[in-house]
């Protein structure tokens, strides 16, 4: 009796003890928290806070959420937990600058109303028509409004920056100005959307530069650059003018902020529209610009890159194969974190990329933001062209252990690629930079389509972009920088990168490549062996060519003998790839799977021994 009561004693003391600890971190810890995720995604970043730090006026920012959702589908009623714990953080940050409202939008109340009135999207919960709310308005004392039409917990990793840009752009109504000069269809193309063909939607990086910036259109064939234009992204520039190439040399003569995006090849240009045939050259450069300014590009070389290379669909003799397509790949260890643009970017997809070097004499410095692995190559952009053969190229590929600068800051003195101004110009002349400009280039146009680095979902007709990569956040950390500074720069990338099993994928495309060398000269082989048997046999049976000799006949049944034992190897080679992937994704299970119950299971034995050890030593 007198062992229960003390074991009672104890519990309830232990009880108690849980309970007080539990009420004192209620108390002076309910602010607190430990962020365990890699990328620290439940922790604000330094630009957080520093726009919540920077605010002056007064924003208002109510949440309309039915308790209805959350009651029906557990895992919005997790989500709106996490918006609100946020949203009030947020709220003790900014010292009184964000007041916050809590609206449950019943159906038929006011707040309903309202909701839907700024533009928030109603989803029908049941067939009975009634529909839920789960979005974000905010305004400030200019009236202005920003909202978040609906939150998804498919975007949960990237709610601080959907949060943090509505904030910023409420606090900061003047954005800076981009001009955008392009012929691809970044702003989407309008007859393919009347006609609901794929395609015909703006892309996803211009719809983010639309967000975050004041975007001009700029004709292919503009005389002049508007002077509010700050910042000029110029992609895919192909056959322009001397007008043209004019307007832009003297934009940064003048200290305009160029980014150019040129590339040796490009999959999204359309075809021609009076022929309807695809275009002749899908290449693009700024050679009479880059040549004056001291820029080495070839619009005719592409870099490929072993490392991070993607899988694509490759049909082979026999079957559809998945194989390593040097000319996509993505970057992880080439991006530049000193630089604030690619500091906190993890991943870049890249499309068939050039490189670019600088020139012996110029003034410029170069400093690289993107570059190749050492298994990188450069290859013929004519291997890429008219229906690629991945497999060949692979089996073709020789790594010669070089990086290329594929994308880079430019920053100097340099002299305009005009000895006088075209008649007709409104300015004045400037034979060389009005001081040291300041420019970037990249060897790549492809990475901005939706394709290498979004998802997009339609949400009851609504399209949610989720991205993968951070091609996205790249080119808009790289306008912000250049338009003289961006609070939102540390936030783009936050959350969007899949985490990989890099030194595996590595190992594992090594193998392929020597493995597509063996296959691809064995294909050679018997493709030079039946057209060998084909020529002395005619086609026919050479038993039955009464015509055929003996020595013919003897030729014709080893070169069969020669094509049965080149399949048999064939074989031998794909069979022996797909063993050792096999053996590998078996030894990475087994080492994931058992390893931490193994762990645990050796610990509680030797645990177990232990106590073994320390009763027989108190009994003795």
């Amino acid at each position: 009796m007198k062992r229960f009561l003390s074991s009672l004693i104890g519990v309830l003391g232990v009880a108690a003890l849980l309970i007080g600890i539990n009420m004192l971190a209620e108390q002076f810890l309910a602010g607190e928290q430990l962020d365990l995720t890699e990328q620290q995604l439940y922790t604000l970043s330094p630009s957080t806070y520093a726009v919540l730090a920077g605010l002056k006026e007064p924003i208002t920012l109510r949440l309309y959420y039915s308790a209805a959702l959350g009651g029906r589908i557990p895992q919005y009623g997790l989500h709106a937990d996490h918006v609100r714990e946020m949203l009030r953080e947020y709220a003790d940050l900014s010292d009184g600058k964000i007041k916050l409202e809590f609206d449950d939008p019943e159906p038929f109340s006011d707040a309903e109303d309202r909701a839907a009135s700024y533009g928030l999207q109603g989803v029908p919960l049941d067939q009975g028509g009634d529909k839920v709310f789960f979005g974000l308005e905010g305004n400030n004392l200019l009236d202005d409004e920003r909202t978040i039409a609906f939150f998804q917990p498919e975007r949960e990793r990237f709610l601080e920056y959907d949060l943090t840009k509505l904030v910023y752009e409420l606090s900061s109504p003047t954005r800076a100005t981009i001009g955008v000069m392009t012929a691809l269809p970044m702003d989407g193309d309008p007859q393919k959307m009347m006609m609901r063909q794929g395609g015909g939607a703006p892309w996803a990086a211009m719809l983010g530069l639309r967000e975050s910036f004041a975007v001009h259109n700029i004709a292919t064939t503009a005389t002049e650059i508007d002077p509010d234009v700050q910042v000029l992204l110029v992609v895919h520039p192909q056959n322009l003018s001397d007008a043209t190439l004019y307007a832009i040399d003297q934009f940064v003569m003048r200290g305009g902020r160029l980014l150019a995006m040129v590339a040796p090849a490009n999959e999204t240009l359309g075809p021609d529209p009076q022929t309807g045939a695809p275009p002749a050259v899908v290449s693009s450069d700024l050679g009479k610009l880059f040549k004056a300014w001291g820029i080495d590009y070839d619009p005719d070389l592409i870099v490929g890159d072993l490392d991070g290379a993607w899988k694509v669909r490759a049909s082979g003799d026999d079957e559809v194969q998945a194989v390593d397509y040097v000319g996509y790949f993505s970057l992880r260890d080439g991006i530049n974190h000193d630089d604030p643009a690619t500091a906190d970017l993890r991943e870049i997809n890249l499309a068939e990329p050039g490189f670019i070097d600088l020139k012996p004499g110029t003034d410029l410095t170069m400093t690289p933001l993107l570059t190749s692995s050492a298994a990188s190559e450069v290859l013929p952009a004519a291997l890429f062209r008219d229906n690629p053969d991945p497999a060949r190229i692979l089996a073709s590929f020789r790594p010669d252990g070089q990086r290329r600068v594929i994308a880079a800051r430019l920053r100097g003195a340099v002299h305009s690629a005009f000895d006088k101004a075209p008649e007709g110009a409104k300015e004045a002349f400037l034979p060389e930079s009005d001081g040291p400009v300041e420019m970037v280039v990249i060897a790549d146009t492809d990475m901005l389509s939706d394709r290498f680095w979004t998802r997009t979902q339609d949400f009851f007709g609504t399209p949610q972009a989720t991205p993968f990569a951070d091609n996205g956040a790249f080119v808009g950390n790289l306008v912000g920088t250049l338009a003289g500074g961006d609070a939102l720069i540390g936030l783009r990338s936050r959350g969007s990168v899949d985490r990989p099993f890099v030194v595996v994928d590595a190992m594992q495309r090594t193998a392929e490549a020597r493995y597509r060398q063996t296959e691809t000269a064995l294909n050679d082989h018997l493709q030079e062996t039946t057209k060998k048997l084909e020529a002395i046999s005619g086609g026919q049976d050479g038993s039955s060519n009464a015509a055929m000799n003996e020595a013919q006949r003897q030729a014709v049944e080893d070169l069969r003998h020669d094509l049965v034992s080149t399949r048999v190897k064939l074989r031998s080679v794909q069979l022996e790839l797909r063993r050792d992937i096999a053996t590998l994704q078996t030894e990475l299970q087994v080492f994931n799977i058992a390893l931490v119950p193994g762990l645990l299971l050796i610990l509680a034995v030797v645990m177990g021994l232990l106590g073994q050890l320390r009763r027989r030593r108190r009994s003795a």
